[in-house]
Formats: C-alpha cells, structure tokens, sequence
C-alpha cells in the first residue's frame, strides 16, 4: 500500500528538522580564534560570530597609544567572527540557496526550525 503523499513530506520535514538540529550543536561548538599580526592580541568568535574570549599579551602595554589599541583590537575580533561566520557558513549551507553567501545568508537555524515546526503542527490538524 502507496503512503500518502502527505505523510512522506511530513516525515520529511521531520527529517530536516532533526538534520537542523544537529547543526545547530555543531554551529554551537564553533570556535574560531584571530590573532594580529604581532600575537599581542588573540580573539576567540562563536558560531554566531560573538567575541567569546580576548586575550591581550601584557606587552601590548609598552606603547602607550590607545587609538592603535583600539583598532587593532577591533580588527582582531572582526576577523575572528569572520572566520566563525564561514565555518557557520559551512555547517548550514546544505539547508541555504544555491546562491547563499556567508556575507548574504541568514546562518540562524531557529527561523528555520521555527517553521519547520509550524508545518509539523499542521500534520495534527
């Protein structure tokens, strides 16, 4: 006897839901460190590309200039989320558009589990 078509693409919505969610934990151990040039400064990015850790080598200290401080922290922690959204990037882009880039692509998995849920709701009905 055929499954309706029906329940084949419920379960197939179970499937990409439980597929998502063992992305998600893989994108929730993300951690992608950058450091400059001259190792003074190391900052660790999760998967959502939040600074998690910043270490500042006591050395730094040595040259009183707050300003270069400033920038090169900050441009530590920018290439640390960016190579965390690349290898978020990489965990979901089974889930994306063909044309999804790191840069254009929403690497949140809640939207889209949120409506795989909402479609699973519908199988009760």
């Amino acid at each position: 006897m055929d499954t309706p078509l029906h329940l084949n693409m419920y379960e197939e919505y179970r499937r990409l839901a439980a597929d998502i969610r063992t992305a998600q934990s893989q994108v929730a151990e993300v951690r992608t460190e950058a450091s400059s040039d001259d190792d003074l400064i190391t900052a660790v990015a999760n998967g959502s590309g939040e600074l998690v850790e910043l270490h500042l080598d006591p050395r730094i200290y040595r040259t009183p200039d707050s300003a270069r401080l400033a920038a090169d922290i900050t441009a530590v922690v920018h290439r640390a989320a960016e190579l965390a959204r690349q290898e978020t990037f990489a965990i979901l882009a089974a889930f994306l558009p063909p044309d999804a880039t790191p840069e254009t692509a929403d690497l949140r998995a809640g939207p889209m589990l949120h409506e795989l849920d909402r479609q699973l709701a519908g199988e009760d009905r």
